[in-house]
């Protein structure tokens, strides 16, 4: 028992099946924005090493209200697993949710890391009571970007690396299947390419293509009007799939410099936080975001 906040159950409908959350709330402090954490992944309300229910005591022994729950198909809630960019009624009947059970609020932050930050990249546009976004590490992956990454970001550190040199004249060093990684990437990004048009046709169709849930993505942040803060992991591929997509795509790089977006790094961490120091900064800098939309 907490002297400052408390942690309840929550079961609420979506479509006529039962999804689970988990409401932290503080006893008396009453802030009109709450939190709403996505969970993104093969994962539950819990999330990684705990990070989301650490998280949300964070906010809530800070006065800050929030909903943890599992959309349909992941977790305890009912239903059959579904894509994260078709998860847009998960969240709306989330955000109902927290909303009634804390009616003093005036609208809410979505939280979201890997996939999660891409759901809530496609819907937070959609509904006026999302004021802001805080997005971990988006997921962006396409097979032409990870081998464009790998390319830039791997092999060319692995050329300064004394790890790499010691390996290489020792006779330890891997050759034929680092030659066929290499090889791989090459053809990736050389196919990418030659299909370029074939691609550009299917991400007009209704399927769900890589192409098409990145535009959705970028759509988002262009019509989305809230703050927006990228926390992104200095040692990820997911997140240097994402800077790298920002930087080539003119799109991209435009929806980024708008005023109400900033971005932070956290050097040397993770896809996923895992250390008490990576996810203290997480932390800290969700706070800070929510401190300056409380007095905006």
């Amino acid at each position: 028992m907490n002297d400052h906040y408390s942690e309840s159950p929550v079961v609420f409908n979506c479509e006529g099946q039962r999804l689970i959350g988990i409401i932290a709330q503080p006893h008396h402090q009453r802030i009109k924005i709450g939190v709403l954490i996505v969970v993104g992944g093969p994962q539950y309300r819990a999330g990684s090493h705990r990070q989301f229910t650490l998280l949300a005591r964070d906010l809530a022994e800070n006065g800050i209200a929030s909903l943890r729950f599992d959309y349909r198909g992941m977790g305890d809630s009912e239903g059959e697993q579904r894509a994260f960019d078709t998860v847009d009624v998960d969240i709306k009947t989330a955000i109902d949710c927290l909303m009634q059970h804390r009616p003093e609020l005036t609208s809410v932050i979505i939280w979201g890391l890997c996939d999660a930050a891409s759901a809530a990249l496609i819907y937070a546009h959609h509904d006026l009571r999302v004021s802001g976004l805080i997005l971990l590490n988006p997921w962006v992956h396409t097979e032409e970007a990870a081998a464009r990454v790998r390319l830039t970001q791997y092999y060319s550190k692995r050329l300064l690396q004394r790890s790499f040199w010691t390996k290489l004249f020792s006779g330890r060093f891997g050759f034929f299947s680092s030659s066929l990684d290499l090889l791989k990437s090459v053809r990736s990004i050389k196919n990418y390419i030659d299909n370029s048009d074939i691609k550009s046709v299917a991400s007009s169709t209704q399927t769900v293509t890589a192409t098409n849930f990145i535009e959705k993505m970028c759509s988002g942040l262009q019509c989305f009007q809230g703050k927006v803060l990228f926390i992104l992991s200095g040692n990820d591929l997911t997140a240097q799939e994402f800077i790298s997509l920002k930087e080539r795509h003119r799109k991209w790089r435009i929806a980024s410099q708008k005023e109400n977006i900033s971005q932070h790094i956290i050097p040397q961490a993770n896809h996923t936080f895992s250390s008490k120091k990576w996810r203290n900064e997480v932390s800290k800098s969700t706070i800070w975001f929510l401190d300056q939309e409380k007095h905006k």
